[in-house]
């Protein structure tokens, strides 16, 4: 395990430090009475089972259960996150996406936490600048291929929960959460446990779809209706400081990635402009049409 994760470590439910142990070649976290296993360099840091209610308000509006862990252990099974857009307008809104986020990282951070890191792209990106990632899933089988796709010594990964997050208090300089928001059963507990293991001064940076119209099908198989893309929550500036605990963190708010511009693939035309003079006409854009469809918040943990 890279020493610098063997530092920050801790029990995701007791907050007890860890040590290695090797048994039947088999590599494992200890804690005071709990067993983590590693599997391939990445250590798998779960709580045995939910310790609270994940069931979220559409689901209770619906009497339906949701185990969030199992759901996107399966995800992850399902969905090939490494596949590549096959649409050169999604491609280009991810990329632009992406460099959204890293223009928001300050450079002076070092260690940063990427949390859902999916195909790992923030490991790419970051790992080329000199940074240390820890690249972090709930479900295994991403962080792996992050893994071993983004080898370095200043690189790990790890499997755990947002909700039990198994790293020291005030440790990571920076925190990526991009994406997810959107799909976890209570944002605000998920913004509280992200910044309680982000050093004061840092920046937590997030990213969401913008004021979105949560679509509703009927599943074939409960007969319930189930938001698409299990979608739970949807923000805006008007309801996000609702989910942002006052006394934790000062926040500001960007809209972008115009949706006129990504529909007429107005913004393939555009991917040869540098990113400051896109993000000058995606703002300009927006100030016509008024339809952005990303999200960013960064909060500055105090």
């Amino acid at each position: 395990m890279k020493h610098f994760l063997k530092d920050i470590l801790v029990d995701p439910i007791t907050g007890n430090e860890l040590t290695e142990e090797l048994k039947d070649g088999k590599d494992f976290l200890l804690s005071i009475d709990k067993r983590y296993p590693t599997s391939y360099e990445v250590p798998v840091l779960l709580p045995e089972k939910e310790m609270e209610n994940s069931n979220s308000d559409i689901h209770k509006q619906f009497h339906s259960d949701f185990d969030y862990s199992a759901h996107y252990e399966k995800d992850a099974q399902q969905f090939d996150y490494f596949k590549t857009e096959e649409s050169a307008a999604a491609k280009e809104e991810l990329r632009r996406l992406h460099q959204t986020i890293t223009n928001h990282i300050p450079k002076n951070a070092k260690l940063i936490l990427d949390v859902g890191c999916g195909n790992g792209w923030a490991a790419k990106s970051l790992l080329a600048k000199r940074k240390t990632v820890v690249s972090m899933d709930i479900a295994l089988k991403n962080p792996l291929k992050v893994l071993n796709e983004n080898q370095n010594q200043n690189h790990a990964a790890i499997v755990a929960d947002a909700y039990y997050l198994p790293f020291k208090k005030n440790c990571f300089d920076t925190i990526i959460a991009s994406e997810i928001m959107e799909h976890v059963y209570d944002p605000k507990l998920f913004i509280t446990k992200l910044l309680d293991v982000l050093k004061p001064g840092g920046k937590l940076i997030i990213t969401t779809p913008y004021d979105e119209k949560i679509e509703y099908f009927l599943c074939v198989h409960c007969n319930r209706p189930t938001p698409k893309s299990a979608h739970l929550h949807t923000f805006s500036e008007r309801n996000i400081g609702d989910f942002i605990p006052d006394d934790k963190a000062d926040y500001k708010t960007e809209k972008f990635s115009n949706k006129y511009l990504v529909r007429l693939r107005l913004n393939v035309l555009m991917a040869f402009l540098p990113y400051s003079l896109w993000k000058l006409k995606d703002s300009f854009a927006n100030w016509i049409y008024k339809k952005p469809t990303r999200f960013l918040i960064e909060l500055d943990k105090k």
